[in-house]
């Protein structure tokens, strides 16, 4: 653990800077990101830095993430042991150690991708772990087909922890598997445009391919389509997809790996394309994806 320098003779309000330190940043920081925020009052760039990172603490978690605020001008001593020599300056302490951070303003963008980094290399806590085990369950549910009550568990989840996005994701999908594209879609509309979990990519594909399934009533008209012509590779994308939301996955597949072997340029390769993101909606971990990758790579290189 990081210690600060003894220096004689501290006054008493000194004395109580430190010991306040060492409770609230030094140890602290062996169970929690504790980003520490050096200031002034007279500083601009401070003003317009503190809001920012107020927010992106916010949004981390609690108990995940904290901040002390060390005002330069009345708490010289504990600036002086860290020689700031500027502000806004800002030190991030993990294990009670000071492992990263940045001097002047920051974006918020820039922010929390800071303090995600840094959160990333912490244990997950107990409740985390309990949490996880109940979207594990959830998901679970929805893989044996019990949709209503997938979507009971995760919108339960979702009161839980509103910041979860992966949750979010898997009630989207739940509604889907219940036919309830609209509110899928809605509950979809309220994560971040650039969201990069997977679990949200993977819902937000099964919605593209719910939206342009053909009805089940069409699925004979575009058997006939095909066995007319065989070439036929749009009613053939537009079989597999009509397919993939009845759950027949493998004979989805097969459609869409005919079409690929006989002209895998076809509309620019819009069979490979379309067989991919069937495999991104069901999971790119799902048994089935794999099994289908596997035959997608032995047609490409045959």
């Amino acid at each position: 653990m990081a210690t600060l320098s003894p220096l004689g003779g501290m006054s008493p309000e000194d004395r109580a800077f430190v010991d306040a330190f060492r409770r609230d940043v030094l140890e602290a920081s062996l169970t929690q990101l504790v980003l520490v925020r050096f200031t002034a009052e007279w500083c601009g760039p401070c003003k317009q830095l503190a809001p920012l990172i107020d927010k992106a603490v916010a949004e981390a978690g609690q108990g995940r993430t904290k901040q002390v605020v060390i005002d330069i001008d009345q708490q010289r001593m504990i600036a002086e042991q860290f020689r700031i020599q500027s502000v806004p300056t800002v030190y991030a302490f993990l294990g009670g150690q000071p492992v990263d951070g940045f001097v002047g303003a920051k974006s918020e963008r820039e922010i929390k991708a800071f303090i995600e980094r840094l959160v990333a290399v912490l244990p997950p806590t107990e409740e985390e772990v309990s949490l996880d085990a109940l979207v594990e369950a959830a998901n679970a549910i929805l893989a044996e087909g019990e949709a209503a009550e997938a979507a009971n568990a995760f919108a339960a989840l979702a009161e839980q922890a509103p910041e979860r996005e992966d949750i979010v994701a898997g009630y989207a999908r739940a509604l889907l598997a219940l036919d309830q594209i609209e509110a899928a879609e809605a509950a979809l509309a309220a994560l971040p445009a650039d969201s990069k979990d997977q679990a949200v990519h993977q819902a937000r594909a099964a919605l593209d391919l719910a939206k342009s399934a053909a009805p089940a009533g069409e699925l004979e008209a575009l058997e006939a389509r095909i066995a007319a012509d065989p070439a036929d590779h749009q009613a053939r994308i537009d079989l597999a997809n009509a397919l993939f939301a009845a759950g027949r996955r493998d004979e989805a597949a097969d459609q869409l790996l005919a079409a690929i072997q006989a002209d895998r340029e076809w509309n620019e390769g819009a069979a490979r394309a379309h067989l991919l993101k069937l495999i991104e909606a069901q999971g790119f971990s799902d048994p089935w994806s794999i099994a289908t990758r596997r035959r997608l790579s032995q047609i490409l290189f045959a």
